[in-house]
């Protein structure tokens, strides 16, 4: 009795473990036994990236996944077991397709119908759908193929100026001129080094500068303050009455009827004047020439 119950409890642990062992394997391949799900079934001529676990989608969304990949040697066909979602309803006139990945996995894309539901255990057609991989093979290939005539064109034009030369010339006039603008910015550095030295000085001379513009500023002022205190308005108005005074002896010089306009217009007067002043001059001249004629001295 005790060996019995010894192995029974063997022979429950090895079941037990192979049970865990099975869920463990299917549950690191993505299936989990544990979760309650509906089978259908489809057939497809390739299973090229298609592996146990791969997803079956709707919409981008996943709803089930390949349980079994299977090869039926009758119909020479390939049987893939699908495990979907309890909830989920595959109405008749659904189609599958299976559609290659970028990195060469393949899923399967369910194309839902719009007819009853099918019952589990149904067999869903398959209809051909270009994956990701064949948009590439039929339409992006074409391009790079194209293209690589091109490329190839381009790339002997950059050997050819590379190797031209006249590339190597420039290259060595272009390290000419850094250097030489090199040797300017270190002038220039120096230049400044010295100007920054100098100035300074020249900020101490705008500052005497500044000073003495702010006694000369000082001296218009007193300046300015002097030539108020000056009677200023009394000497215009004596200089408007010197002016208006000439004014009026200018027009009495100019009117022949007045006094003085009679004196210096009249002709005659003039030619009178002239002759009694010559006449003089004569009697002057005389007088010195024979004092005796006109001054008697007696002697007492």
């Amino acid at each position: 009795m005790k060996f019995f119950n010894k192995n029974v409890k063997i022979a429950l642990t090895v079941i037990v473990g192979l049970v865990l062992l099975y869920w463990g394997v299917n549950y690191l391949k993505g299936i989990n036994l544990l979760t309650p799900a509906n089978s259908f079934y489809t057939e497809v001529e390739s299973t090229e990236g298609l592996l146990t676990a791969a997803p079956v989608t709707v919409n981008g969304f996943q709803v089930g996944q390949v349980r079994e990949i299977n090869y039926d040697y009758d119909k020479n066909k390939i049987t893939v077991l699908l495990s979907m979602n309890k909830e989920m309803k595959v109405p008749e006139g659904t189609t599958i397709s299976m559609v290659s990945g970028l990195l060469g996995g393949a899923s399967l894309v369910l194309n839902m119908g719009d007819g009853p539901a099918m019952k589990p255990g149904s067999y869903i057609p398959t209809t051909d759908l270009p994956g990701l991989m064949d948009n590439v093979k039929d339409n992006v290939l074409p391009m790079v193929s194209g293209m690589l005539p091109k490329v190839d064109s381009i790339m002997n034009n950059v050997n050819g100026l590379t190797g031209d030369p006249a590339l190597a010339t420039a290259l060595a006039r272009l390290d000419g001129i850094t250097r030489q603008l090199q040797l300017s910015a270190q002038q220039l550095t120096v230049l400044m080094n010295g100007l920054n030295r100098s100035v300074p000085g020249v900020m101490n001379n705008v500052n005497g500068i500044t000073s003495n513009l702010t006694g000369a500023t000082g001296n218009l002022t007193d300046l300015s303050t002097s030539l108020k205190q000056l009677p200023l308005d009394s000497t215009v108005n004596a200089l408007n009455a010197t002016l208006a005074n000439l004014e009026a002896l200018s027009k009495q010089l100019n009117d022949k009827n007045s006094t003085l306009g009679k004196v210096m217009n009249d002709r005659e007067l003039y030619d009178n004047a002239n002759h009694a002043i010559a006449s003089l001059d004569s009697l002057l001249i005389d007088i010195k020439a024979h004092p005796k004629r006109y001054i008697n001295v007696k002697v007492f």
